[in-house]
């Protein structure tokens, strides 16, 4: 059997002291037809990462308006997870090579995952590269079942696309978050784009006092009287941890007073994730400004929440992005953002309405610099952001698109293509 991630009561109600509430009402009305039926969300890890905080939202509002929601995960060997972070990569871009035994091994854990599934379930939604090959293993059985992607699978490595794509097109349906991070042939014959979202109500996002504030930086060592600027994003190559420093370096030599900080979180699904910190790290050696913490050093969501209130700029240089939600998180606490022009990044904020998109370590630096020296323009720019971020990223408007198109596919039961056949040959970029 799965493991099971235990959920926690969250009512839909207090949401509407943030939106209209006759979007509360929309959704509730969009819920009832669904009412009775039972939804089975499965991912690869319970803590780490934008998918679980995504999933420890959304499942308990699902449950609140009546639709049934279960949310199991497959917890496996570092060696599964070494081999699914490969695929990630590649997935991305990023050049690399499978084995035939990789294969066999990913493979293997998907045909257990499958075996191991229980239950009766009207929908199932599969997110990520890591389970994508249960469906293929289970069966349709009575479910309509349904491929989430959250990365930016718009130019994969095309020899890793190749193995997964039968496997993908065993789903009755995809959803991504772009409609250019759909990758090339993909073969179904229902696609839909839905974006994700922040919990505006969560720990993470939870208004706070100064006080408090001060109190938490003061207890990681941050000295409240310079500036801070801060990075919330895994320890992954795609986020650009050691770009950040080097736009870090190039800031302090105009503002000798600014301090670093880069928060991350450890998942039990990125092994990759301790071998970048590590590397990071010795770039660290020596600088008593630069500070690294993970969950590990205490960093919970409260304390992210406190980071990024006590920043000047939160910084998001990522190389990828499926989508980044520390970037409507700043933006949600009216810090301004200078975010990598790539993926998700662009679709929460635009130039000038909650900060600056860039392409380059020098252009990153140059707008930190800008922002650093125009407070009240940093300000305006990051109520913009505010804004945006109500009108287009909260997690009822997440709830609301999912709900449409459950109902939706309840409505119509499309067919079922044809399992596809595994394939076993080795694969290399």
């Amino acid at each position: 059997m799965l493991p099971h991630v235990l959920i926690r009561k969250k009512e839909l109600a207090p949401y509407a002291e943030i939106i209209d509430p006759a979007k509360i009402e929309h959704i509730v009305n969009l819920a009832k037809p669904l009412q009775g039926m039972r939804i089975l969300e499965i991912n690869s890890t319970s803590s780490g990462g934008g998918v679980a905080e995504l999933l420890s939202s959304v499942v308990p509002l699902m449950n609140s308006l009546g639709v049934a929601t279960d949310w199991q995960f497959v917890q496996r060997s570092r060696r599964f997870f070494e081999i699914t972070k490969r695929f990630h990569n590649a997935l991305q871009g990023m050049d690399t090579e499978i084995s035939t035994t990789d294969m066999d091994t990913y493979l293997e854990h998907n045909r257990q995952f499958a075996e191991a599934l229980e239950g009766d379930y009207d929908f199932i939604i599969v997110n990520d590269p890591q389970p994508a090959a249960m469906r293929h293993f289970a069966g349709a059985g009575g479910a309509t079942w349904i491929w989430r992607c959250h990365i930016d699978t718009s130019n994969p490595n095309p020899a890793v696309w190749s193995f997964l794509q039968p496997y993908i097109q065993d789903y009755d349906a995809a959803i991504f978050t772009l409609p250019s991070f759909v990758p090339p042939r993909l073969k179904l014959k229902r696609v839909e784009f839905i974006p994700p979202a922040i919990d505006p109500l969560s720990p993470k996002n939870w208004p706070l006092p100064q006080g408090l504030c001060d109190q938490v930086m003061g207890n990681f060592g941050i000295d409240n009287d310079r500036p801070l600027m801060t990075q919330v994003a895994r320890f992954d190559p795609w986020k650009d941890p050691a770009g950040v420093i080097a736009v870090y370096r190039t800031v302090k030599k105009k503002i000798p007073g600014i301090q670093l900080g880069l928060i991350g979180s450890m998942a039990n699904d990125d092994p990759e994730g301790w071998r970048v910190y590590t590397k990071i790290a010795k770039e660290a050696v020596g600088d008593d400004d630069l500070f690294m913490f993970t969950n590990l050093d205490g960093v919970g969501h409260l304390e992210v929440n406190a980071f990024q209130r006590s920043s000047e700029v939160i910084v998001q240089k990522s190389l990828k992005e499926g989508f980044g939600l520390a970037v409507s998180e700043a933006l949600w606490k009216n810090i301004a953002v200078v975010g990598g022009n790539t993926g998700g990044i662009p679709l929460q904020m635009v130039n000038g309405v909650g900060g600056f998109l860039v392409d380059t370590t020098e252009e990153c630096a140059d707008r930190v610099l800008y922002l650093l020296n125009h407070r009240d323009e940093a300000r305006e720019m990051a109520l913009r952001g505010h804004e945006r971020t109500r009108d287009h990223f909260l997690i009822t408007r997440y709830v609301a698109e999912t709900l449409s198109l459950l109902r939706s596919m309840a409505e119509t039961r499309p067919g079922r293509p044809a399992a596809a056949k595994p394939r076993r040959k080795a694969l290399s970029a």
